[in-house]
């Protein structure tokens, strides 16, 4: 089995496809192959430098950019799912949360520059330095409260794109901090911490529907060095609990691909990645042996990212309210 993959950790995902509000029209989004397109935008640079010229910005462009701000952010792991139904946004959300933020942006009375302020005239040198304290320090609350703004609406926007492009966002997070875990971040900070909540908050989902145990009752840790890892189940009744150990990319290389759990086996590993075929290492269950499992994807029926559950006839690629393919043995 290959220990390190070079291939792309999405080699698994088909296209995906959402319908965005823009303009007076609904244009189509579309992830393929670990990138978002704007099929109804032949020039979104363009758009761009039109929108900073003092024109309006297309909403898709506008997705578009959030994307790529929050590709790597690890915030996402946090708002982002867990489980296969995904997170319920509507764009009339993202339309409330931009009105909230224009009313909430104007300058108060008596705030610096603000209405009702009394003009000083020749203020003393140190009621001048207060001044310009007062000032920074507005600016500075100004810009924060902007980017927290901006930061809302950005996020609202991903998620309103539905679940199956929330999964690969999660996927794509992931992958850009998996190969990092030495590091720290841009904040001076461990990737760890994040990492590991993302892979126990999933994985505890998918243990929960492979073997029947409690989600608070699995525990898991970034594996690093050769092999996949490790999976072991200790206690009986209420004191069993399973202790997980996998690479920090397993949510990008096999949750978000909804290759978690096919047949009965907890995947733990992508030996061959492919669409519509792969070939994965599974566990039929815990303490058992690996098994190398050919399987075949079934289309874009509504399958979320832990699998399992009744195949549907589907087109190849997938719809906005379908967030992952059935895979099957």
């Amino acid at each position: 089995m290959t220990t390190m993959p070079n291939d792309d950790w999405f080699t698994c995902l088909s296209r995906c496809e959402a319908v965005v509000p823009c303009g007076s029209g609904q244009h189509v989004v579309r992830w393929e192959a670990g990138a978002l397109e704007l099929d109804n935008h032949a020039d979104p640079e363009a758009e761009r430098v039109l929108a900073a010229l003092g024109g309006g910005k297309a909403r898709c462009v506008e997705v578009a950019e959030a994307w790529t701000r929050h590709a790597a952010d690890l915030t996402v792991l946090l708002v982002g799912p867990r489980g296969p139904d995904g997170i319920v946004v509507g764009w009339e959300d993202v339309d409330a949360a931009g009105q909230d933020g224009r009313r909430g942006g104007g300058l108060g009375p008596g705030a610096p520059g603000g209405p009702g302020q009394v003009p000083v005239r020749r203020p003393s040198t140190m009621l001048a330095a207060a001044m310009a304290r007062a000032s920074a320090q507005r600016s500075q609350l100004l810009q924060e409260h902007a980017e927290a703004r901006q930061r809302r609406t950005d996020l609202l926007s991903l998620l309103a794109l539905g679940p199956a492009f929330q999964v690969r966002l999660a996927g794509q997070v992931v992958a850009a901090h998996a190969g990092l875990l030495g590091e720290p971040d841009e904040q001076g900070r461990s990737r760890r911490p994040a990492l590991t909540a993302a892979l126990e908050g999933r994985l505890a989902l998918v243990a929960e529907r492979w073997i029947g145990i409690d989600p608070d009752y699995v525990k898991a840790s970034l594996h690093a060095g050769p092999g996949w890892g490790s999976v072991e189940l200790t206690g009986r009744g209420e004191q069993r609990r399973l202790q997980v150990s996998l690479p920090a990319d397993w949510v990008a290389r096999v949750w978000a691909c909804g290759l978690a759990l096919v047949g009965r086996h907890l995947v733990v590993a992508v030996d061959r990645a492919g669409w519509p075929d792969a070939r994965v290492l599974a566990l039929p269950a815990p303490g058992a042996e690996p098994v190398l499992l050919d399987v075949h994807a079934r289309g874009g029926s509504p399958a979320g990212p832990d699998g399992e559950h009744p195949a549907g006839e589907g087109s190849v690629g997938e719809s906005a309210a379908s967030d992952g393919p059935h895979w099957e043995i």
